[in-house]
């Protein structure tokens, strides 16, 4: 690695993607990695610090998950979160017990010692406790260096070895001065310079693709949202013009959606970029499927067999470019032999095929979606882009819960015309980090005249978030909720019923499928 970089082991905390996005926030480039990857492959990535991050588990079990014990050996600075710190204390001497009186929400922390870690801190300050188990002994040659009323040994430090570790959450928002607790290991402990920047990013990233691709020829799926349009940006200024561009038509996106994306690149880009109508192919494929999951991985392969027929046509094509996030690495695949299982399989990562004829090149694997807007700036998009609201690769094929047909992406077609058309009149598209509605596999009764009728019902979903891994039902006005289900009502012909979706991210997810 030649970005300075910290590791952080994950031990299945729901936080551990946020002590990651912290770190970055300091300017200091951090990726997630198995709890239980070997000492001798950290050491190898060269880190400048570890961090052990909480978990649901008990280091008392003998079943919970415990790192590579070599890890300790290898005079790399530690912070250990929560579980983190548990785990140091009985890996190296210390003891842990259940506690009778459990620490959760907000407490009130006391600084003992304010070196280092602790670093023009005040003396007390509030943060979140989740927790069961305590340390009531001290590892030798660790001391203890803030406590809270219940909790006498809350954080602890061994200077020599440079290991400190926290009982509580200082990721969270809800702890004060939180991200300075981190800053003070980043900077104070591990001699971070905070040079990680979007600047830096860009040019490591072409640098990187000029490296692996040589001379050799790129295609890349463009779809029009802000991942596909910076990678491509990305590999474009690396390459030239030996990245060719494919949007495909799958018969799955919104209504005009092919041809505001032609009109945009054609006008506003020099890419090179060619438009393919397959969307015959894809429902064919999609026939009488209703597993979502099923669905997501025909979609990704059949995207990959189209680039790879066009990529034939070509001479010197090698590599497949893509726009892949880092949210859609960590749900689609559970990080080896990390206690965080998988969510669902992203097409673009899980959903491809085991056996390929091109290579990966993902420039944008390593982000989050914010990140990714960042660099979109940065090379140059317009905001419609920049803002445009996040839509699955699998486009409305995971908006149908059943099978996917003609009929039914019609009708979802031109109830989400009427969604996005009232959200943007409200002022409230960039605002809302997906607004959106899902066909449900449910028919209705309803009154048309003297007479019952059955037709569809759809699920209106609204949600803020700053990344995609986390969310939050948008608290829309009631005026505007109205309006919505009175257009799609009176206007889309087979629906008499409209919901709306109040469920947050965890434990729902922002899409249904």
């Amino acid at each position: 690695m030649t970005r300075q970089t910290i590791l952080i082991l994950d031990f299945g905390s729901q936080y551990t993607q946020l002590i990651a996005r912290r770190v970055r926030e300091n300017r200091v480039f951090s990726r997630i990695i198995p709890y239980n990857m070997p000492a001798k492959e950290i050491a190898a990535m060269q880190p400048k610090g570890l961090i052990l991050s909480g978990g649901p588990a008990s280091v008392i079990d003998k079943k919970g998950p415990h790192p590579d014990k070599g890890i300790f050996k290898l005079k790399i600075p530690i912070l250990g979160i929560c579980y983190g710190m548990q785990l140091i204390a009985e890996a190296l001497g210390g003891r842990v017990k259940h506690t009778k009186d459990r620490e959760f929400g907000k407490v009130e922390l006391f600084i003992d010692n304010n070196r280092d870690l602790f670093s023009r801190l005040p003396g007390n300050l509030t943060c979140w406790a989740s927790h069961g188990d305590y340390v009531t002994k001290l590892p030798p040659g660790f001391q203890a260096i803030a406590h809270t009323n219940n909790t006498p040994i809350t954080a602890i430090a061994n200077r020599r070895l440079k290991i400190f570790a926290v009982q509580f959450h200082p990721e969270v928002t809800h702890t004060d001065r939180g991200n300075q607790i981190l800053g003070n290991f980043l900077f104070k402990v591990c001699g971070c310079l905070g040079r990680w920047t979007m600047q830096s990013f860009i040019k490591e990233s072409i640098d990187n693709i000029k490296k692996t691709v040589g001379r050799d020829k790129v295609v890349l799926g463009l779809s029009g949202g802000v991942d596909s349009s910076v990678a491509a940006l990305l590999i474009h200024k690396a390459i030239g013009r030996n990245l060719r561009c494919i949007f495909i038509d799958n018969g799955l996106l919104r209504r005009d959606e092919p041809q505001q994306v032609k009109k945009i690149f054609s006008s506003s880009f020099y890419l090179n970029l060619i438009c393919l109508d397959r969307s015959k192919r894809f429902l064919e494929r999609l026939k009488g499927v209703t597993d979502p999951e099923q669905k997501r991985k025909i979609i990704g392969g059949e995207f990959v067999k189209v680039f790879e027929d066009e990529a034939a046509k070509l001479k010197g094509v090698k590599f497949l470019g893509q726009g892949t996030l880092y949210p859609d690495v960590i749900e689609s695949t559970s990080l080896t032999g990390a206690p965080s299982s998988r969510i669902k399989t992203h097409h673009n990562v899980g959903g491809l095929p085991e056996h390929m004829k091109l290579k990966l090149i993902e420039p944008l694997r390593d982000l989050f979606k914010d990140e990714v807007r960042q660099i979109g700036k940065e090379l140059g998009l317009t905001d419609p882009i920049i803002y445009r609201q996040p839509f699955p690769g699998p486009g409305l094929a995971v908006r149908i819960i059943g099978e996917v047909t003609v009929k039914s992406l019609d009708l979802l077609r031109e109830v989400d015309r009427r969604v996005i058309e009232e959200i943007r009149e409200a002022n409230l598209y960039e605002q809302i980090w997906q607004s959106f509605a899902v066909l449900l596999p449910i028919k209705s009764v309803g009154v048309m005249g003297d007479e019952r009728t059955y037709e569809n019902v759809v699920a209106l979903r609204c949600v803020t978030s700053n990344d995609g891994m986390t969310a939050d039902w948008v608290k829309l006005p009631y005026e505007l909720l109205q309006k919505i289900s009175n257009r799609i009502i009176n206007e889309v012909k087979g629906v008499n019923r409209v919901v709306y979706d109040i469920s947050s991210k965890p434990p729902a997810t922002i899409e249904w499928e």
